[in-house]
């Protein structure tokens, strides 16, 4: 869905989408754009509302996975032959360090990457917002080129940028896959923090499955958390794992309340949610974010053992977002809540225990099949009441909006 809700309040309206950075007790979430004066630029992050039991929030407004390779509107591939086997740091940078670039405007510095021989860059939306004058990359020669924006996506953080050099001249980083990528794994960022141009950190994955704002106010979910070194300036730069692929587009990182500094808490958008968006974005110039319009909590056996709520598994829905896909099918949000060993769950909402065949233990569960589909396409439910009574909703996904706030009403 599109609204913010936090977690717990239930609230009807988000904040607005401008509204950055995010901050919850001494924690402060920034986009590392370096922006006029080093100052922080907007917010970065977007796609997914739930409410979940360790106070984060995230929507179900999801991007489909794309296929094993990501095609242009030209037909070519984008994602080149990935390798086979770990590099030391020294020969991944080697490799690959020159197909990192500087992409610089009127307002902003920040970092992107090379994806194909056609001269395609990706970068995050939040490095070129506000741009006033061209956009321009540079590269590891110095080389400065007039860059054309190809498309940009608010929900998700991306854009896609290109330059008119021939492919001898453009060192390609080939893209992997995040879902694959494992807390404790080894990492590498290379990008450009505080017009340091390259620089190369590394660290391991901290954790995945996190939720980060988007410029327009939506979360993307699947974050990956690292400790390597991230900076303003490292927005747009490329997270690689020791195969030397691409893993995450460097775009946030928690400051502890200490300022603007690297505290070992920065955030990644999962490279996997990027590849549709950039082959939409190629194709159309639009990416479009299949929407169901719910807000969720979690529901669990001691939930089950305390409250009547019809399944000890599945993914409650607390709120239905007016005239939203859900509304449509008839889907209920929930009635009430309750406080258990002191944890706040929604309850007298439907249950949501199984989507399309598959068995929904977890919201991320009704997340992950909501993310493989696309707008217009149907969505089989199987909920339970309040009663334990069991309900069939048919719901046919929608198109995300762009604007939250419009959403709320």
């Amino acid at each position: 869905m599109n609204e913010n809700w936090t977690p717990n309040s239930y609230s009807t309206a988000p904040p607005p989408a401008a509204q950055n950075p995010k901050q919850r007790g001494s924690r402060i979430v920034v986009p590392v754009l370096i922006a006029s004066l080093l100052s922080a630029g907007l917010a970065a992050g977007g796609t997914a509302l739930v409410i979940n039991n360790d106070d984060r929030s995230t929507t179900i407004t999801t991007v489909r996975e794309s296929a094993a390779t990501l095609i242009s509107n030209s037909g070519s591939t984008v994602m080149p032959a990935v390798l086979s086997g770990a590099m030391d740091i020294p020969t991944m940078y080697k490799k690959y360090g020159a197909g990192v670039v500087r992409v610089e405007h009127s307002s902003g510095l920040g970092s992107g990457f090379v994806i194909d021989s056609e001269g395609h860059i990706l970068t995050n939306a939040h490095v070129v917002d506000g741009a006033t004058s061209e956009i321009t990359v540079s590269f590891s020669n110095e080389e400065e080129v007039v860059a054309k924006v190809i498309g940009i996506d608010n929900a998700t953080d991306v854009a896609v940028l290109k330059v008119d050099l021939p492919a001898s001249a453009l060192t390609v980083i080939p893209l992997g896959d995040s879902a694959t990528q494992q807390v404790g794994d080894a990492v590498v960022a290379i990008g450009n923090p505080f017009g340091q141009d390259r620089t190369v950190t590394s660290g391991i994955i901290s954790a995945v499955a996190r939720s980060i704002q988007a410029p327009n106010g939506f979360m993307i979910d699947g974050a990956i958390q690292t400790d390597a070194s991230i900076n303003h300036g490292n927005s747009g730069g490329p997270l690689l794992n020791m195969q030397g692929r691409v893993i995450g587009i460097n775009s946030q990182i928690n400051t502890g309340g200490t300022g603007d500094g690297n505290v070992g808490i920065g955030f990644a958008v999962p490279i996997n949610l990027v590849k549709q968006v950039v082959s939409d974005l190629m194709t159309t110039g639009k990416a479009q974010h299949a929407w169901l319009g719910v807000q969720l909590s979690e529901v669990n056996p001691t939930l089950a053992s305390q409250v009547k709520i019809g399944s000890d598994f599945g993914a409650m829905i607390a709120k239905v977002a007016p005239n939203s896909p859900a509304a449509k099918a008839g889907l209920t949000g929930a009635t009430g809540e309750t406080t258990i060993q002191g944890q706040t769950y929604a309850i007298g909402g439907d249950v949501v225990v199984e989507a399309n065949g598959t068995k929904i233990e977890t919201i991320k569960d009704l997340q992950a099949a909501v993310s493989a589909l696309k707008p217009g396409d149907k969505l089989e439910l199987v909920t339970k009441t309040s009663t334990g009574a069991t309900k069939n909703v048919t719901v046919t996904l929608g198109d995300q909006p762009q604007d939250p706030i419009a959403l709320a009403g």
